[in-house]
């Protein structure tokens, strides 16, 4: 008898306090993923994720020298980049890069825009004492890119990949409440209501499958590191323009993208063990996250207003427009659209916003190439 009561009271026994902070922040997860529908899709998982790598002697982790689901999941698609990779193929065959082959220009947005990521940078290895590699992946949560976050902390910081990935996607979903004060507290109300003219553009087919094609060739050359990600992004985007193979991107924008974005999710939760999460630096990775979020849309606007000084008055952009070189896709182009028509209701800069916002995207994976290959000679 008392060897049965032992066995049911082991399990809790063993428990700490940590284990019960991490079921609470797990908890919270949930919630917000239900109740407040910030990134259900991932903050979900997440959670449940955290909750079950801190039961009882880490039992769904490992269990003595057999490895748990959660453990196979996280080494096969965390550690191998297969998760983030299949979530660019989705992403790819989501977007739509006719606005901004229209407005090529915009796409320095996508570069400025992530001014953030180094801000954030320079803080943590300066001020916090973070190594280059980690301060490197805490930086990358400016690219408000989930898969890049993942890809590049798991190269060089997977005993922070828990804490950045809930960061990031954390701040992502929050998008509509980080942006606007930073936005009016940059620009004027006649700056925000500027109107930008927009020109019909129909951008043929065949342009349309040329551009992934010639952009993974011109990025793969140049920036090696950047190819996987690009490509995968490039390569989700062609199977969508081809017209040939429709059947496959509706099936990469929803089947592929909910079944890897929920193994994604339950894997980033198993990162989050007591001993690794409840650590200061977790503090400290919420804070730099903010500051990257929040740089990259100082960054955004205010080159917007620089480029303005060059410009004939009638032919100035609303600076707004750069604050959506944050890859916040396609959030930060809402965002922006909703506060324009606030101040006018006549004014209509989503199709100028659209475009900044998806050459964010394509920044965010040129720069996360870019750290890629050059922390590693720091």
């Amino acid at each position: 008898m008392n060897q049965i009561f032992s066995y049911f009271t082991e399990g809790f026994l063993s428990l700490s306090w940590q284990n019960f902070v991490m079921y609470g922040i797990g908890s919270l997860l949930i919630y917000l993923a239900i109740k407040k529908k910030y990134e259900p899709m991932l903050l979900l998982p997440i959670g449940f994720g955290a909750i079950l790598v801190n039961l009882p002697f880490e039992i769904v982790w490992q269990h003595g020298e057999t490895s748990g689901v959660l453990k196979i999941l996280f080494e096969t698609g965390i550690m191998t980049e297969l998760f983030p990779l299949l979530i660019f193929i989705c992403v790819g065959a989501m977007i739509d890069f006719r606005p901004l082959l229209c407005r090529p220009w915009m796409m320095i947005f996508g570069i400025v825009a992530h001014g953030g990521i180094f801000i954030s940078a320079f803080i943590a290895y300066k001020f916090f004492g973070f190594s280059i590699p980690e301060a490197a992946s805490i930086g990358v949560i400016g690219a408000a890119d989930g898969p890049t976050s993942i890809l590049v902390t798991s190269k060089f910081a997977p005993n922070l990949l828990g804490p950045i990935t809930v960061v990031a996607y954390s701040y992502m979903s929050l998008v509509p409440i980080i942006m606007p004060p930073v936005i009016k507290l940059l620009t004027t109300k006649n700056e925000r209501k500027l109107h930008v003219i927009s020109k019909d553009c129909k951008i043929p087919q065949w342009v349309m499958i040329a551009f992934p094609i010639a952009l993974t060739l011109i990025v793969g050359i140049l920036v090696p590191m950047a190819a996987p990600l690009l490509g995968f992004l490039m390569f989700g985007n062609l199977i969508k323009e081809s017209g040939v193979l429709e059947k496959l991107a509706k099936s990469a924008q929803n089947e592929l993208a909910n079944i890897v974005t929920l193994l994604l999710g339950i894997s980033v939760g198993a990162t989050m063990r007591a001993e690794n999460f409840l650590q200061i630096q977790t503090l400290l990775i919420m804070i730099l996250g903010l500051i990257a979020f929040v740089g990259d849309t100082i960054c955004g606007v205010l080159f917007a207003k620089l480029i303005n000084l060059f410009r004939k008055k009638e032919n100035h952009i609303n600076p707004m427009i750069g604050a959506c070189g944050l890859s916040a896709f396609p959030m930060a182009s809402r965002v922006v659209q909703k506060i324009a028509l606030e101040e006018d209701n006549q004014n209509f800069l989503l199709m100028h916003a659209v475009s900044a916002n998806v050459s964010g995207q394509i920044g965010s994976v040129l720069i996360g190439g870019l750290i890629l290959g050059i922390v590693p000679l720091l």
